[in-house]
């Protein structure tokens, strides 16, 4: 009897929900239900999601970021079915590979000139993991720094440069030697480390949760500071790197040379995962110095030949299609016609980002009936009026998008880099009418309003 996975699909492409609810995380069965997401995916191309009735929903969430070039490229697809076919020797350990190697030197073409070395992993978590070792070893130093709401990743070396609570709440105790300050604070920043007993400031250039930006000068300070420190500079570009922002690396807004780089999500193609740090000499030699050390940190599926295939499909995508390119066009056509909008709607404070790293912030409003609207929201639960953006994008606009972090009124866009101008107006001529739609204090978007407040309330008490 033949094995079919377009078979096994099809037989069970509607019982997804309760596979999880019998077998794994059912809570979140539950948030898709209440918010009412829960549809049927049934196939997937480039920005665009298609299910089982054949709606079509504009993705600007990209699985966090990971498909920047769009779902099931072509390109990569080939890569990857024509890697299978040739029967490579895969992870033979005792050996090294082409493809990783290739991979690195087409990465390390793209990096500062300080980086000339790659480590590679499976994942952004991994990453930083290598990241926080690799400080340790080099510096001969514990104390590692990292931004409040900072993001990067959930193993325990990264959770304990986490900067969201919630994420952190009861898994402790964490990494000695962490510490957290102020995004965006200098003089915090030299207060840390002025004792000269740091290891390394690792620092989203610009943060996930939130989309929160810089100032100009900032990382060119940090890069100064962590020099006269004696301290290593880490920027994680999980999130922001590959084309994300506009530019291939989000440092180069700033024009900085990291003493690491931490990689991963869109350089996975979206189909095999695949992470990595770029380094410099000093540090590889540090860390590598003996022959007895070649395998002292490592990862046994890191350097495997399909996810290496995958990463070097993408980047030749990135540059044929232009995607870094049309990433700074298309998203700053976004972010400025939002903006044009903040005159018209007291809900809308800003839209704010680069490229097609996008945040949308609401605010309580001026005028008295939609104040206690607005409060009668945040007494429920913290920002929770982005519900009332993001749902009806969703059910009535066909548009997926998330709300940046907890407890703020932030939408958060994270789109293939892929997206047209057809799209660009999709999403104005939707957030508009969306937006809109709250100014109505009895219309029916605050019945809805009402109801996630009164689910919210429900599990504050069963909480």
């Amino acid at each position: 009897m033949s094995f079919s996975i377009a078979e096994l699909f099809a037989q069970h492409s509607t019982d997804k929900f309760d596979l999880h609810e019998q077998h794994l995380n059912n809570q979140m069965v539950r948030v898709l239900k209440t918010i009412g997401y829960d549809r049927h995916y049934k196939k997937a191309v480039g920005q665009y999601l298609y299910d089982q009735e054949g709606t079509e929903y504009l993705d600007l969430l990209s699985g966090f970021g990971v498909f920047a070039v769009g779902r099931n490229h072509p390109t990569i697809v080939s890569a990857l079915q024509e890697t299978l076919t040739l029967e490579l020797p895969n992870l033979v350990q005792l050996d090294v590979s082409v493809l990783s190697g290739l991979l690195a030197q087409e990465i390390l073409k793209t990096t500062p000139e300080n980086t000339n070395k790659m480590f590679f992993c499976n994942s952004g978590t991994e990453a930083v993991e290598a990241a926080i070792k690799f400080a340790r070893y080099t510096t001969k130093r514990e104390k590692i720094v990292f931004c409040e709401h900072g993001y990067h990743g959930l193993t325990m070396g990264a959770l304990s440069l986490n900067g969201e609570n919630i994420f952190r709440e009861g898994f402790g105790p964490l990494l000695p030697g962490c510490s957290a300050i102020p995004f965006n604070d200098l003089p915090a920043l030299e207060a840390a480390l002025s004792n000269n007993d740091v290891a390394a400031f690792i620092v989203e250039p610009i943060q996930g949760k939130g989309v929160n930006l810089p100032d100009d000068n900032y990382l060119p300070e940090v890069q100064r500071l962590c020099k006269k420190y004696g301290t290593l500079f880490v920027a994680d570009e999980v999130q922001t790197g590959l084309g994300r922002t506009g530019k291939f690396w989000a440092i180069e807004h700033w024009g900085v040379e990291p003493d690491m780089i931490c990689m991963a999500k869109a350089l996975s193609g979206g189909f095999v995962p695949v992470g990595g740090v770029a380094i410099t000499q000093k540090i590889m030699d540090t860390v590598y110095n003996r022959m007895d050390r070649a395998v002292v940190h490592g990862s046994t599926f890191s350097k495997n030949n399909m996810a290496m295939a995958a990463g070097l499909a993408t980047l030749h995508v990135l540059e044929q299609e232009k995607l870094v390119e049309n990433s700074a066009k298309v998203g700053g056509d976004i972010i400025s016609s939002l903006n044009a909008m903040s005159s018209q709607y007291e809900f809308l404070k800003e839209a704010r980002g680069k490229g097609m790293m996008i945040a949308i912030e609401f605010q309580a409003p001026k005028s008295l009936t939609l104040k206690a609207a607005w409060a009668m929201l945040e007494a429920a639960n913290k920002g929770l009026f982005c519900q009332m953006i993001t749902i009806p994008l969703f059910k009535e606009h066909h548009i997926l998008t998330q709300v940046a972090g907890h407890g703020m009124n932030v939408v958060k866009l994270l789109p293939p880099l892929t997206l047209t101008q057809k799209d660009r107006d999709h999403i104005i001529n939707s957030f508009d009418k969306a937006i809109a739609d709250t100014h109505q204090p009895f219309g029916s978007i605050w019945d809805l309003g009402k109801n996630l407040a009164g689910h919210a309330l429900k599990g504050k008490k069963g909480s």
